[in-house]
């Protein structure tokens, strides 16, 4: 019987309270000792990944209590009720499966007589086909011509993670003759988001992908016409140029204003949504419905190691665990995330939605406050940009950040060249293993403002190279590392009433019925 209890009600969490600056990172790292903890402190992830913690805060006796908090807190049996189809979305009563879009993990599930992976698996299987028609020149526009780009329209979890994916494969795809459509994203509800796309493409041959699940979102509704009404100046039929991604029930999902629709459910929120149709549609036309089916298997191979109890062998377990010790323990207020990857220049951005999105809250599962922090605030760039520019604070700073540095032996070019005795690659890979040495043992100095302090804690997920199935595994490592924060924290990480309100403020201004501040602030900006 699962029960759900506050953190702060755990004898484990009393235990590991008591171990506040128990481990001296600066110490465990240098020497012999440092060299024995990367060795030791390593667990394997899917598809050639692996998470290192040596870095990290933490020593045997420190794990020991994070094993105990783990079976305490109950958190792979929670995770199994998530994967049963439990409600466990209290807010907003409803099923959590963005785990069953991408493969079973345990018993059927269903809604009324619909079985959900059937659900997921035949939406995506048929838009793996409609791509197909489009890459084969038998779907096209009106002078016969076949489509060359796609556009989503779409903000937050409809654009950040496809985003992210894209971005990370596209050159991978280029590499390896998976690339079949260039892929844009309208996102934000300045019009100048909306027609600086526009004009980087020909909208005679370009395809839109409206994301919305309710059919209402203001700001992406408000990008569909600007973008419809540039259609018809360019004297094209909408109609023949849209597809819709969408719930079943929305308005979006009634009429004939699109080519085609494909269908996404409540079940699956904004932020976990790239393995949904939210992705899968935008991702199989830009690069062939099998690529994305490798990234969702990547990610069902590492949503299979989150269901181990033992956490040495459950790396997004352990990650979320440490992350609670820093976060509670340790007072640690922000995270860092840190790929040494151009690759992954957006992911940062998505898993910034994913964690403050799910984690950020006051209140239990149950609506009753907290007496503790929950979610981080989270932030990062691709190194080794960011060393240029954050980095002073991370590493002088009287703040310590904990950081994911994520990093890959490999590059997604063919032709890497030697300058100054190196090449690019190795350059970059260099300075991941610099900057890990040098946040951990700093350096003392006899000139104050060249001396660093140390003992700042970092993991590193480290692998080959991005390919869609490791990128599927890392995508899925952070998903399930937020969902075991969020049960540890007992909040519900899968409602977000937290964007609510100002939706509902903006809407009262454009409608004009405010008074005092609102109304002084709408006067400025000429509303």
């Amino acid at each position: 019987m699962v029960s759900w209890k506050n953190l702060d009600t755990l004898k484990s969490y009393e235990k590991l309270v008591a171990l506040k600056d128990h481990v001296d990172i600066k110490e465990a790292m240098a020497g012999d000792s440092g060299v024995e903890r990367v060795k030791k402190y390593n667990v394997p992830m899917a598809e050639g990944l692996v998470y290192n913690y040596a870095a990290k805060q933490v020593d045997d006796e420190v794990l020991a209590v994070l094993a105990e908090l783990a079976e305490e807190a109950q958190l792979v049996e929670k995770f199994q009720e998530v994967y049963n189809g439990a409600v466990v979305n209290t807010g907003e009563k409803r099923m959590v499966l963005h785990h069953l879009a991408r493969g079973q993990l345990g018993n059927a599930v269903k809604d009324g007589d619909v079985d959900k992976r059937d659900f997921y698996a035949g939406v995506q299987k048929r838009a793996n086909e409609f791509a197909a028609k489009v890459h084969a020149g038998e779907i096209v526009n009106e002078k016969g011509e076949s489509f060359t780009t796609i556009v989503q329209i779409g903000i937050g979890g409809s654009d950040l993670g496809p985003r992210a994916l894209y971005l990370a494969l596209q050159d991978w795809a280029k590499k390896n003759g998976k690339f079949k459509m260039e892929a844009k994203f309208i996102s934000n509800v300045d019009p100048d988001d909306a027609s600086a796309v526009l004009n980087s493409c020909d909208l005679s041959r370009s395809l839109f992908v409206v994301v919305s699940k309710s059919g209402t979102t203001l700001e992406t509704l408000t990008n569909e016409t600007f973008v419809k009404n540039a259609l018809v100046d360019a004297g094209l039929d909408p109609k023949k140029h849209m597809l819709a991604v969408t719930s079943e029930t929305s308005p979006m999902a009634q009429g004939t204003d699109y080519l085609d629709a494909f269908f996404m459910d409540d079940y699956i929120g904004g932020r976990f949504s790239s393995s949904s149709a939210v992705g899968g549609v935008v991702l199989a036309l830009a690069f062939g419905g099998e690529i994305f089916d490798e990234i969702m298997a990547g990610a069902h191979e590492e949503d299979k190691l989150a269901m181990n109890k033992n956490i040495f062998e459950n790396p997004a377990m352990l990650d979320a665990l440490i992350g609670v010790y820093e976060r509670n323990v340790q007072g640690y207020s922000n995270t860092a995330v840190l790929p040494y990857s151009q690759a992954l220049i957006r992911f940062p951005a998505h898993l910034q939605q994913l964690d403050m999105e799910s984690n950020g809250k006051s209140v239990n599962r149950f609506g009753e406050r907290v007496n503790y922090v929950t979610g981080p605030i989270i932030f990062g760039e691709p190194g080794t940009n960011g060393q240029h520019s954050f980095y002073q604070l991370l590493h002088q700073g009287k703040t310590i950040v904990p950081l994911q540095f994520i990093g890959y032996r490999e590059s997604q070019i063919e032709n890497d060249y030697v300058i100054k005795g190196s090449t690019s690659q190795a350059k970059l890979c260099a300075n991941v293993v610099a900057q890990i040495m040098a946040f951990a043992c700093g350096r003392d100095n006899e000139n104050p403002n060249k001396s660093f302090d140390g003992g700042r804690p970092s993991s590193f997920i480290h692998g080959d190279k991005v390919t869609p199935r490791s990128l599927g595994a890392l995508l899925s490592h952070f998903e399930n590392k937020v969902m075991f924060q969020g049960f540890t924290w007992n909040i519900n990480s899968f409602d977000q009433e937290g964007v609510q309100l100002g939706k509902i403020l903006a809407t009262a201004v454009l409608a004009g019925e405010t008074d005092g501040a609102l109304k002084a602030l709408s006067e400025i900006m000429g509303i």
